[in-house]
């Protein structure tokens, strides 16, 4: 295992920055428990000519543990049940940068 994903491991096990979440292929697949690493930063859109602040949900998640992301899978962490609308790799291939809708 590398240092880059030992950290990952490390940073998803965390309480504090990590959450469990349940992923389920196709939004309808057999479910499967992960940890994750969210974050929801605020997009600047554009809507017939007036910028507007969008929500986004990114996840982080480890390859290790989910070999796959495609769109249309969900994410589910808590009460929010987030979609896949993109996911790609990091640099390293440690881990997904996947984008959701909720």
């Amino acid at each position: 295992m590398s240092a880059f994903a030992a950290a990952m491991d490390a940073l998803a096990a965390d309480p504090n920055i990590g959450t469990t979440a349940t992923y389920r292929t196709g939004g309808t697949g057999a479910p499967v428990l992960l940890r994750v690493l969210r974050s929801s930063p605020d997009r600047l859109g554009d809507a017939f000519g007036t910028s507007v602040i969008q929500a986004s949900d990114i996840l982080t998640v480890a390859i290790a543990v989910l070999p796959s992301a495609e769109a249309d899978d969900t994410f589910t962490l808590g009460a929010d049940t987030l979609t896949v609308q993109h996911a790609e790799r990091d640099a390293a291939g440690i881990a997904w940068r996947v984008f959701c809708r909720r």
